[in-house]
């Protein structure tokens, strides 16, 4: 099969999820009866029209080619970056750091990919952003809750704009023997990390019973993760042809992604919690901000790239 070919074959199998989630939730609708179940039937509902969306945004960037994916990603990661800031206070001696981090640190971080910079990309943020901020907020004279403030945005940084770009450099990676588009190998990352996402959501609903983390998140179960894990685990290791994997290869690679992905998750959810919020925003309807749909990527996007580029480059 020709990369072009799996490309096709990829997309009309995405297209063809979608449609059967739609049917579903038509007939799911039409079939609720009780509050409860309406209320889920709508969430649900609401997360496949919002995936509508998203599939075509994505799969349109793609389409235009990797500018054009780079600077999907990077507004991600400025919408990402915002959300995160929005509910953490910051104050007028931070204004310097702010700026450099949203108009200088995401543009140059995503540059980076684009002229193929990996040694760069690698450093950019952890090392220079790290030394410079803090030092650029400390010329303000304002000291009070330096290391806090210092810190959230740090992390804020690491979390929405680099650990976030690793899913597009992804394109960077030369594999030997490779044949297909490396696009393929981010819509591989992208599909096991979502449905990752959807199938925890379904299990835990259907067989949920034991708390993950309930103060953390009420709604994850112990249920969910194990059997959506494990589905989403068996359906990255199915999709070994589009990637340079073998069969086992792919599903050690899809548990590693589900593994961080939920991770991810988790650990938003404690900022989320500790910031009294319930959505980091509502950009996205049914999934609630961007840093809600993409907090498992950023956790799952740099161990993929680097398991990758270690094993396989």
């Amino acid at each position: 099969m020709s990369p072009r070919e799996k490309l096709i074959a990829l997309s009309s199998g995405i297209l063809g999820l979608l449609v059967v989630a739609s049917l579903v939730g038509a007939i799911l609708a039409a079939r609720a009866s009780t509050e409860s179940a309406r209320r889920t039937v709508a969430n649900l509902n609401d997360r496949t029209r919002a995936w509508w969306w998203m599939v075509a945004v994505l799969g349109g960037a793609l389409a235009l080619g990797e500018s054009a994916t780079l600077v999907l990603f990077a507004l991600a990661s400025l919408f990402a970056l915002r959300e995160f800031l929005s509910l953490t206070p910051t104050r007028p001696g931070d204004y310097r750091a702010l700026v450099l981090a949203f108009w200088i640190a995401i543009p140059a971080q995503y540059a980076t990919i684009h002229l193929r910079e990996v040694g760069v990309f690698a450093i950019l943020i952890p090392v220079y952003a790290f030394l410079v901020l803090p030092s650029v907020t400390a010329f303000s004279g304002d000291t009070q809750d330096f290391l806090h403030r210092a810190a959230k945005l740090q992390w804020a940084l690491m979390v929405c704009v680099y650990c976030l770009s690793h899913a597009p450099a992804l394109l960077l990676l030369e594999i030997p023997g490779y044949e297909g588009p490396n696009a393929l190998l981010l819509l591989y990352l992208l599909l096991v990390v979502q449905l990752s996402d959807v199938f925890q959501y379904v299990f835990g609903k259907l067989f949920g019973r034991t708390a993950l983390a309930p103060t953390v998140s009420p709604s994850k179960t112990i249920e969910g993760l194990v059997g959506g894990g494990l589905a989403a685990t068996l359906v990255g290791g199915s999709l070994w042809w589009i990637t340079p994997f073998t069969f086992v290869q792919s599903l050690a690679m899809s548990a590693g992604i589900v593994a961080m992905g939920a991770l991810g998750g988790l650990a938003l959810s404690a900022v989320k919690r500790s910031l009294g919020a319930k959505d980091w925003g509502s950009m996205i309807e049914g999934h609630g901000g961007m840093l809600d749909r993409v907090d498992s990527v950023c956790f799952a996007a740099p161990v993929f790239f680097h398991l990758t580029r270690r094993f396989f480059t």
